[in-house]
């Protein structure tokens, strides 16, 4: 089975079981605590090892999330550990915050600039987007820097890309004296 469908198929019943108990607000705050961490190597390659045993594992991540996560999210991850899917874990925390911001209509908008933003600048971004009725009411922006857009931004959602950055333009115009449609031949 793919890594993709194991993924998908556990972030569902995880999101299910969460909204029918009444705890997807908490759940989906712990697996984003979940997300951040399995970005960590040392937790990334302990949770892929087939030498550390499973009752290893359950206590590792009992001792490193057992006080701070709700305790469904904490039997969800034994139960991974249990039927040897904790290798997916990121994956899985990945494909449940899409289902997450898919449920409540959430829009991720990434934006790329050249330098960093300021709070005005977001803010304004921000209001023109949902004037422009293109997107979810509910925004979530995630800003990176890039110098090499030289100035401007990018922006990224709902597999669209919007690119207003000096670099674009630059590459544009040196396309159009590629081409160089006015040179007469004699």
């Amino acid at each position: 089975m793919s890594v993709t469908r194991i993924a998908t198929r556990y972030a569902k019943s995880l999101i299910d079981l969460a909204l029918e108990q009444g705890k997807l607000p908490q759940v989906s705050a712990d697996i984003n605590s979940l997300a951040v961490a399995a970005k960590n190597r040392d937790l990334h390659l302990m949770l892929k090892s087939p030498i550390i045993s499973a009752d290893k594992k359950n206590a590792v991540l009992a001792a490193i999330f057992g006080k701070q996560m709700d305790s469904l999210t904490m039997a969800y991850m034994t139960l991974l550990v249990n039927k040897g899917r904790e290798g997916y874990l990121a994956e899985i925390a990945t494909e449940f915050i899409a289902q997450y911001k898919a449920l409540q209509k959430i829009t991720t908008v990434k934006v790329i600039a050249a330098a960093p933003l300021s709070d005005a600048v977001v803010n304004d971004l921000k209001a023109r987007l949902l004037a422009s009725g293109i997107t979810n009411p509910n925004l979530d922006i995630e800003t990176s820097v890039d110098p090499e857009l030289i100035g401007g931004f990018v922006l990224e959602f709902d597999n669209k890309r919007y690119d207003a950055s000096v670099a674009s333009k630059l590459a544009d115009l040196n396309a159009e004296f590629t081409k160089n449609l006015y040179i007469k031949e004699f």
